[in-house]
């Protein structure tokens, strides 16, 4: 395994960091009263976007699940589509999989929506950037020993860290402690948040602890 790749993945890591860090703090500087915890929802919608955005322009910069297969002009169009609709079947799924967990039904739509969105954002549109929408290939993935690359090792990784880190932010919302980010759904979308950086710096730091017993075979 080669210490440079480890490097790329750990720099378009700190940037995805860098990046959520700047939706808290850069639009505070042109919209009065603006606060992740006051103005909650614009920032799950800064949020979701500016990691999006960089997500995808890291993808198409760094390539690093290139086929060597060069496709049609009608090809990259369907397989944009496609990707589009994944992702809106997913901010479809993961809310109604909130809802079911105890979020309100009816009540609270838009903030449960943007919530399902922020956690698409962090889970499927990164398998989409990196595996694009292939059913079998996200099953090999996360599967065991289903990673053929540090990429897809650091996916697996940040993507169960978001998903972990948005159900123990729930765990605080129905204790009595009155506190503003106690709110639906601020803590577990923080929780998602923290849960997705978190997985972004341990994995590369996990993949360079470990890269003498990682062998990836292509398949």
């Amino acid at each position: 395994m080669k210490e440079a790749e480890i490097r790329r993945l750990l720099a378009a890591n700190l940037l995805c960091v860098f990046s959520v860090i700047l939706t808290a703090v850069v639009p505070a500087f042109f919209w009065d009263g603006f606060s992740v915890l006051g103005t909650h929802l614009a920032w799950l919608c800064i949020c979701s976007v500016c990691v999006s955005t960089l997500s995808i322009i890291l993808h198409l910069v760094l390539k690093p699940n290139l086929s060597p297969k060069r496709s049609s002009f009608a090809h990259k169009i369907s397989r944009f589509l496609k990707c589009c609709m994944y992702f809106f079947m997913s901010c479809i799924l993961f809310h109604a999989i909130i809802v079911l967990y105890g979020a309100p039904l009816i009540e609270s739509v838009t903030e449960t929506f943007l919530f399902a969105v922020l956690l698409s954002t962090f889970t499927t549109l990164q398998c989409l950037c990196m595996l694009g929408p292939n059913i079998q290939a996200w099953i090999r993935v996360f599967s065991k020993n289903g990673a053929m690359s540090i990429w897809e090792s650091s996916l697996q990784i940040t993507t169960v860290c978001s998903i972990l880190g948005a159900w123990f932010g729930a765990f605080p919302i129905p204790l009595d402690w009155d506190r503003p980010w106690q709110v639906w759904p601020i803590s577990c979308s923080l929780g998602a948040t923290f849960g997705y950086t978190a997985g972004l710096i341990i994995a590369p730091l996990w993949i360079h602890w470990n890269r003498k017993q990682l062998t990836y075979k292509s398949r």
